[in-house]
């Protein structure tokens, strides 16, 4: 079983940033493939980005340029730095583990909002 443990969602302003942390103590975090996903009210779960144990990234297209993935393997912690953000980026943001299994974090709720 893998426990994930999100912190730093919140409100901020269109043009703001904020950093998300994931925490995942006590996992075999090295081959994991590590991620961000978010779902906004009516809409589907999307990917926003993952980071494989060897570096690969993946960001959707709307997030390109603006979010940044990061992982720490001696900390067990994926970081999804968000930068420029926008209104149409609120949503409720789940951290996703996948390696033999998957499994997903509680969410945390961004809301860009003047």
């Amino acid at each position: 079983q893998v426990h994930l443990v999100e912190s730093g969602g919140g409100l901020v302003q269109p043009g703001g940033s904020l950093r998300l942390s994931c925490a995942a103590p006590g996992t075999i975090f090295d081959f994991a493939v590590m991620g961000w996903y978010r779902q906004a009210p009516g809409k589907q779960r999307e990917l926003v980005a993952e980071l494989t144990s060897g570096g690969v990234t993946n960001y959707a297209d709307s997030v390109k340029g603006r979010f940044t993935i990061s992982r720490d393997n001696a900390k067990n912690t994926v970081i999804l730095q968000m930068n420029s953000l926008k209104p149409e980026d609120t949503a409720v943001y789940y951290c996703h583990y996948r390696r033999i299994s998957q499994y997903w974090g509680q969410g945390t709720q961004v809301t860009v909002s003047s």
